[in-house]
């Protein structure tokens, strides 16, 4: 194999999960409720009536989960942290023994050789915060800046990289405009609120890290790049609504200052100009970005899809996933150009990618086969390897899901994990998908020249 073949040196091999979705024990020793504690305990919000008080049981076999990264070569793992564990009120006294579990995972995952990368918030934010109106409080910048200088000073001493938020566009979408996600909001007049104040959140978290921390930090956003579905000006202008809702609403304020042009067509007299100074808080300079890709959106014009007016168009051709995702790994090469190009040439990592795929409930004959997820992953890193070739600094991919989990308000029906769980006995059991990531992680990425074949040894 030639050098062409390899990642480059110190690219990080990982693999990614989010606190509600596996830790379980959701008000153990002193902790406080999420709204996805009080979301999934509602009738008639998740699937089956399924909760996360269990997930994967990651908090009482954290040690175990190390041990089985350590085993597959993962040179990194992305987890988050949960904000009422720490701080039960959302504001005030801190919880030593939820920071403590924390601490414990830490220590782990560097004996084991393996890098932490810390997401402040995936999701779940304190109950008793959202009974102070949550995203929509204008003071929740601060209460995000307060829990980001907790969580520093305990362990910024030994990890290196942070994000501050996990998708503020599903956080936005589907927690206060459509309500399939926590809080359950359905308003389109509270969406760019709660918009504006996760950025300022981000912005006030970036300037606490700095006064106290002293490595990298940066924000994770979920990118799908929108192709139009015809040549149709109509179809074009609906693409650009698509992307700006989706991609360019939170980086281009991040990077550039503003919001899209398009953000005032697809709100409406829902969305107010924000003043200057809260634009400068959103730009403070970041050390890297996350990209979470899963999919990309063909889109067509449709003025009863609401708010953008742009509706995807199903590609019967290509593979779909369990989640009804087109599998396009192109666009995952697109995308990384594509920031490098607008937003200019900052460190990227791929910090979710995978596949939700069918999986049986037990292993058979101790094995589960899963060669689908396994190609989704193969395409999905001969992509970034291409992009990393065009010259995109790439420094590091991480699979989403380490384990099977929580998957938020479709409870446990659809499985992301690369490590089986078996959530009858909670058994973990690496998949074909594990041990072929392995195997790139042991040769740096040569083995992605082999053919799939090889997964039947």
């Amino acid at each position: 194999m030639s050098d062409a073949d390899r990642f480059p040196e110190g690219f990080l091999w990982g693999a990614a999960t989010s606190a509600y979705q596996i830790e379980g024990s959701p008000l153990a020793d002193g902790a406080g409720p999420s709204i996805w504690h009080r979301f999934a305990h509602t009738p008639g919000r998740t699937a089956n009536g399924e909760t996360g008080d269990v997930a994967t049981d990651h908090y009482r076999r954290w040690a175990e989960d190390v041990q089985i990264m350590r085993d597959l070569g993962l040179t990194a793992y992305r987890f988050s942290i949960s904000w009422s564990r720490i701080l039960p009120q959302g504001t005030g006294a801190v919880n030593a023994a939820g920071l403590a579990f924390y601490d414990r995972l830490v220590d782990a995952l560097l004996a084991a050789g393996i890098q932490p990368m810390v997401t402040l918030y995936h999701w779940d934010l304190p109950a008793a915060l959202d009974d102070r109106g949550g995203w929509l409080n204008p003071d929740i910048d601060r209460w995000f800046a307060d829990y980001t200088t907790v969580v520093t000073r305990a362990l910024d001493d030994r990890v290196t990289m942070w994000n501050t938020l996990n998708e503020p566009w599903v956080v936005s979408d589907g927690g206060y405009l459509h309500g399939p996600l926590a809080p359950g909001h359905r308003n389109l007049y509270e969406a760019p609120i709660a918009s504006h104040n996760l950025l300022r959140a981000h912005g006030r978290a970036v300037q606490a890290y700095r006064a106290v921390g002293t490595h990298r930090i940066g924000i994770v956003v979920n990118l799908e790049p929108k192709y139009p579905a015809s040549n149709d000006p109509a179809d074009l202008a609906a693409t650009r609504r698509a992307d700006a809702y989706m991609n360019r609403q939170y980086l281009d304020p991040v990077f550039q200052g503003r919001y899209p042009d398009e953000m005032r067509e697809i709100f409406g007299d829902a969305w107010r100009e924000p003043p200057a100074r809260d634009m400068a808080l959103i730009a403070q300079p970041i050390d890297f970005l996350g990209i979470n890709y899963y999919t990309r959106s063909v889109s067509r014009d449709d003025p009863s899809a609401y708010p953008v007016r742009a509706r995807g168009v199903h590609q019967p051709q290509h593979m779909h996933t369990e989640t009804g995702w087109e599998v396009y790994a192109p666009a995952l090469t697109r995308v990384l150009l594509w920031v490098k190009e607008r937003y200019g040439d900052l460190p990227l990592y791929i910090t979710e990618n995978g596949a939700a795929m069918y999986d049986p409930p037990t292993p058979i004959e101790g094995r589960v086969d899963d060669p689908l997820r396994a190609w989704y992953l193969r395409e999905h890193l001969l992509a970034a390897r291409d992009a990393i070739r065009q010259g995109v600094n790439l420094a590091g991919y991480f699979a989403w899901s380490l384990l099977d989990n929580y998957e938020w308000s479709l409870g446990f029906a659809k499985r992301f994990g690369i490590v089986h769980v078996d959530y009858a006995t909670l058994a973990r059991t690496p998949k074909t998908s594990a041990r072929y990531y392995s195997e790139i992680i042991r040769t740096h990425g040569e083995a992605l020249a082999a053919p799939l074949a090889v997964l039947s040894i």
